[in-house]
């Protein structure tokens, strides 16, 4: 990884920093914040300049093509280069699992509470002397056939 900025250290500090990985083309722009949100200053687990004095170690959380990822690594504040991973990121899939269901029921609910509240005034089912003749399976179908009624 290489970092893009000379003020590194500084960036770092503030919970941001621009990485470019040369060997894939990957451009990166990185908060080091827990996921509940930013705080004053990043954690000591986010960013922490005291295992090394030459260099900065670097945790970052992020949804990246859909999978939930965590950066690890570290970067050389003299030669602005150092090495970083990718790992999956469990908690942070179970906790974006958790907000899409609920939002996925939400939805489910709004759903059959829209198609109830249309059932009672706009959809009349259709009289068995409204249902044609054919027989079989058509029929059947025919049967529970609801037709629209504007007014």
């Amino acid at each position: 990884a290489v970092v893009s900025t000379q003020s590194t250290g500084n960036d770092c500090k503030e919970g941001h920093a621009c990485v470019a990985f040369l060997h894939t083309g990957v451009n990166l722009m990185l908060q080091f914040y827990p996921p509940s949100g930013p705080t004053d200053k990043p954690t000591k687990e986010y960013v922490d300049f005291e295992k090394d004095p030459t260099k900065v170690v670097l945790k970052s959380r992020f949804i990246m093509n859909g999978v939930c990822v965590q950066l690890k690594g570290w970067v050389d504040l003299k030669r602005l280069d150092g090495i970083a991973r990718l790992e999956f990121d469990y908690d942070l899939a179970d906790q974006e699992d958790r907000v899409v269901r609920a939002r996925l029921r939400e939805y489910e609910e709004r759903q059959i509470k829209n198609e109830f509240s249309l059932t009672g005034s706009q959809l009349m089912p259709i009289q068995s002397n409204q249902l044609s003749s054919s027989t079989g399976p058509e029929a059947s179908r025919n049967h529970h056939a609801h037709r629209y009624n504007p007014y």
